[in-house]
């Protein structure tokens, strides 16, 4: 009777330990919730001069998103349109048409329907003719 008791309470034990250890796993995976108020890193994209426009894909899965924020570095870049693709099939464009300068950014951008699963955002500028140390560099922020 000792003997099975004492075996069940290990048996319990890890089994309590093991699904400790799944959620933990869990929290610190890529595609956590974001915390409310906090920038997330969406993605990001390196200009090449080359084509005119990228894609950062984000995915539908990593949450939902009231605005976005665009930023630059290494180099300035002149942006003629960027359009938010959601999760749903629909897209949104959004009016930016300027320049942002190497360490740059757009204002907090608020998206339509307040919150929104970001499927991918393309970007449309003009080409550059960047040094090859000095590409710049698209990063996508949401919150």
């Amino acid at each position: 009777m000792f003997r099975s008791m004492k075996l069940g309470l290990v048996l319990g034990l890890l089994l309590i330990l093991g699904a400790g250890a799944i959620v933990s796993a869990q929290r610190n995976n890529y595609s956590r919730p974001q915390v409310p108020g906090r920038w997330v890193f969406l993605g990001q994209s390196q200009v090449d001069g080359r084509a005119d426009r990228d894609r950062i894909y984000v995915g539908p899965e990593r949450g939902r998103f009231q605005r976005v924020q665009i930023r630059v570095d290494r180099a300035p870049i002149e942006f003629y349109r960027v359009v938010v693709h959601y999760g749903n099939g629909r897209s949104e464009e959004l009016s930016i048409r300027q320049r942002i300068p190497a360490g740059g950014q757009t204002r907090a951008i608020d998206l339509r329907g307040n919150e929104r699963n970001i499927d991918s955002v393309e970007f449309f500028y003009s080409r550059g003719r960047w040094n090859a140390a000095r590409t710049p560099r698209v990063r996508l922020y949401g919150i």
